[in-house]
Order: C-alpha cells, then sequence, then structure tokens
C-alpha cells in the first residue's frame, strides 16, 4: 500500500498518523475507537510497514523530512525493515537505562551505523509501569558519592558513554541544570565495570499489544 506520490503529498499527515502514535502505531494498527487494554480481532487492522517506511523515504527524498527513524523495534524487526529499505534508519528510539542496556541492539545499531536514542533514562519511576530499579541502585548511589554527582547524572553520563542520547524532561530548574551538567567528566573504567552489574529487565512490558488476533502473540514477538 503506497500513500504518497510525488505530485500529491496531502496524505503526509496520514503517514504521520501512523508511524508516530507512540502509544500504538509502533506495535500495531488498530481500529479508530478501539479502546481498553486488550484488543479483539475486529479491532485490529493491517499495517504494511514496508508501505510506510517506503513513503516516510519519499518524504526525505522530496525534502519533507531531514531523516527518518523508528521507535520500540528490536534487532529482527529493524533487520526485516532494512532488508528493502533505501535509506537506513537515522534512529532508533527505545527504552534504555542502566537497567536495561539493550546492549544487543546497541550492538547491532553500530555495525548499521544507526543512533540509539533512550526514553526513560532514569527508569520512568514516575509512570505506572516505571521503577526505581535505576534511581535506587547501590551501585549508582555509590559511584554518584564518590563522583559528587547525583544518581541521575550518573545514570545519564552512562547513556552518554555509551554512545546514545538520553531523552530527558524535566519542570524543576535545579534538575534541568544537573542534566547539563554531565559533559565535563567522565565514568572511570571500573564505573563502568560496576554498572553492568546492575540487574537487568525491562520496565515498559506492553502487554496490551499482544494479542492472538495480531502479529505480537507472545512479547517476545513484539520487542524481538
Amino acid at each position: 500500500m503506497r500513500f504518497l506520490s510525488p505530485p500529491n503529498c496531502g496524505a503526509l499527515k496520514l503517514i504521520l498518523a501512523l508511524c508516530y502514535q507512540h502509544s500504538r502505531a509502533h506495535y500495531m494498527r488498530l481500529r479508530q475507537g478501539a479502546k481498553g487494554t486488550k484488543y479483539g480481532k475486529e479491532d485490529i487492522l493491517p499495517l504494511d510497514m514496508k508501505g510506510i517506511w517506503e513513503d516516510m523515504e519519499l518524504c526525505t527524498k522530496l525534502g519533507l523530512a531531514k531523516s527518518i527513524g523508528v521507535s520500540n523495534f528490536g534487532v529482527k524487526k529493524l533487520s526485516e525493515l532494512m532488508q528493502n529499505a533505501i535509506i537506513t534508519p537515522a534512529l532508533v528510539q527505545v527504552e534504555m537505562n542502566a537497567a536495561w542496556s539493550q546492549e544487543n541492539l546497541r550492538k547491532f545499531c553500530k555495525e548499521k551505523g544507526i543512533h540509539v536514542s533512550a526514553w526513560s533514562p532514569l527508569g520512568a519511576n514516575g509512570a505506572v509501569w516505571g521503577s526505581l530499579a535505576v534511581m535506587d541502585s547501590p551501585i549508582l548511589k555509590d559511584i554518584a558519592v564518590k563522583k559528587d554527582k547525583s544518581v541521575a547524572q550518573v545514570a545519564l553520563r552512562w547513556i552518554i558513554e555509551e554512545g546514545a542520547t538520553p531523552i530527558v524532561k524535566s519542570f524543576n530548574s535545579e534538575r534541568m541544570r544537573q542534566n547539563i551538567e554531565i559533559f565535563d567528566w567522565e565514568l572511570s573504567e571500573s564505573d563502568a565495570e560496576k554498572i553492568k552489574e546492575i540487574p537487568q529487565h525491562r520496565g515498559f512490558k506492553g502487554e496490551r499489544f499482544v494479542s492472538e488476533f495480531g502479529p505480537f502473540k507472545t512479547l517476545e514477538d513484539l520487542w524481538e
């Protein structure tokens, strides 16, 4: 299915709606008005990701986008997308923090020249699905004391040193200042090795996107 042709770019909004609705369209295409945490067969519609990516590539060629990327794609989904892609995704945005390091995905992205952007860099403990695995980590707390930094600064600095970009958000001016002050110091090799010891677990599970009627029958299908 193609949505966009060079003479008529009116469908660009539809493409963006399909590709960038963070809560749903990254995982499956849903019938308009579908609600709840479980979806039935009538709620799930076909999603032509190959066709959508082709139209996003066309947007780039037409000068409507400087760069295009994806969100919440694992190695398998990226590999499948790139089998037919002319333009390699510039970026993949995924959950990443010291308690969910995405090591395999980052290795794959480094080989393919795809930049990683980290959402939930501090564990999103304010969200329903979030946790204190990052902010309450004894390892990060020890490093923070040694460096005279906050735990958040250590967690963000680790992401930077791993070659990714953290997505930060705060309405607190002091925390905004702290977020900026992570570029004039470094973690030691021993710090980095200790951080590798932090137990790993995904924060956002995404159970609502698993359905016997959809493309993802298990959580493994969803995230691989």
